[in-house]
């Protein structure tokens, strides 16, 4: 089987059975194997029906949602990692923190502790994080986006000019 074959049609599942329209028809399901009861006399086999369908639906999920948890948390680390790497105060050593043991990732969960203990005496939220403060954030990032973007086209501009040359 194709994997990205595989990678859509889970990622389509878990969309589908998280909905609301999926959570009524198994409600629905339910409510009519209910009503049904008395129409079998409560049957082993009536029993069996609403144990094995549910058992079966619930084995395929668990593969299903995990396939979707470890996607979404590769991509959360991912997002992670790159804002820890574009920070130049942040430890580029917490990249792969989820490879740290126990022992380290409380460790390190103490260190962040402290840290947040001792902003919470600093300044409320209204003053550190401000509209202005995000306007500031933004416009510093546009200006360092354009001076990359320059840098670039001088070099690109330099190596044209280093192939002409004989």
């Amino acid at each position: 089987m194709n994997s990205n074959f595989f990678e859509r049609f889970a990622s389509k599942a878990t969309q589908a059975t998280g909905s609301s329209v999926a959570f009524l028809l198994a409600l629905l399901t339910v409510i009519i194997w209910v009503i049904t009861g008395p129409i079998f006399g409560y049957s082993d086999t009536w029993q069996l029906v609403i144990n094995t369908g549910t058992t079966i639906i619930t084995f395929l999920m668990v593969f299903l949602i995990q396939k979707s948890q470890n996607k979404d948390s590769l991509a959360m680390q991912i997002k992670l990692n790159e804002l820890i790497a574009a920070d130049r105060k942040a430890s580029n050593r917490l990249l792969n923190v989820e490879d740290l043991t126990e022992a380290e990732l409380h460790a390190l969960h103490k260190f962040f502790g402290e840290l947040a203990k001792r902003a919470k005496t600093e300044a409320s939220l209204s003053i550190s994080h401000s509209i202005e403060e995000a306007e500031d954030i933004h416009e510093e990032k546009v200006e360092a986006l354009h001076e990359r973007q320059s840098l670039r086209q001088k070099e690109q501009r330099l190596a044209k000019k280093q192939k002409t040359k004989p």
